[in-house]
């Protein structure tokens, strides 16, 4: 468990370390979220924080979505998300509490979420990185087919999973234990190593490093 914080991918850029060594790094806009409600295990059965990101105008909400941000009188907000806590951390926030970045520092790992882009519908060479038929010996319009699918006689038919044409992409993606390289509080910017999942200014959600968090408690 731990807390999710909403953001925006911005794009890439570098960064140089003591020795002059060029640090890829992704750019993201984390925060300020706003807790909007709390879940509480008498009531809910979990506990948890109801965390509200980005700026709307009321009338792009549906009434269900007003009323609870009129109930918590908090300014209504594009993105909802719940992040669970344990009941001890619940206690520590309140409604209407902004939670910043400034709970992450240089060297910390964190895990990304986002949503790859999607591709569309394509072909087996692209989605899946299969090489294609040749393209001489009399090879006529067949030169990126999946070429034969299925068996013979036994079991006439295709398994699942067979590496096909199809939806490419547009999924959740999560990356693991990417490194802070820098934290701007005051610009709310978050410079992690490495590519974080989907295009610029999509949607993100940033949290602690679980496999980071394990590693160093054992």
């Amino acid at each position: 468990m731990g807390l999710k914080l909403m953001g925006n991918k911005i794009g890439m850029t570098q960064l140089f370390d003591e020795d002059g060594s060029v640090i890829p790094v992704t750019v993201l806009r984390v925060g300020p979220c706003v807790v909007v409600d709390k879940k509480t295990e008498s009531r809910d059965g979990y506990s948890a924080l109801v965390l509200g990101y980005g700026d709307v105008k009321e009338n792009r909400l549906r009434a269900s979505e007003l009323g609870l941000y009129k109930k918590s009188g908090v300014e209504p907000k594009r993105h909802l998300a719940e992040s669970r806590v344990s009941a001890q951390e619940l206690d520590q926030y309140e409604i209407g509490q902004e939670i910043d970045i400034s709970m992450y520092s240089k060297g910390d790992h964190v895990d990304i979420i986002g949503t790859s882009k999607g591709r569309g519908f394509t072909g087996v060479v692209k989605r899946h990185g299969m090489s294609g038929a040749k393209s001489s010996h009399g090879a006529h319009e067949y030169f990126r087919h999946g070429g034969s699918i299925g068996a013979s006689a036994f079991p006439s038919r295709v398994f699942k999973g067979k590496k096909m044409a199809g939806q490419y992409g547009g999924g959740h993606v999560t990356v693991q234990n990417l490194l802070v390289s820098d934290v701007r509080p005051e610009q709310h910017l978050l410079l992690v190593k490495g590519s974080v999942p989907g295009p610029n200014r999509s949607k993100v959600t940033v949290s602690s490093a679980i496999r980071k968090a394990a590693g160093s408690r054992a």
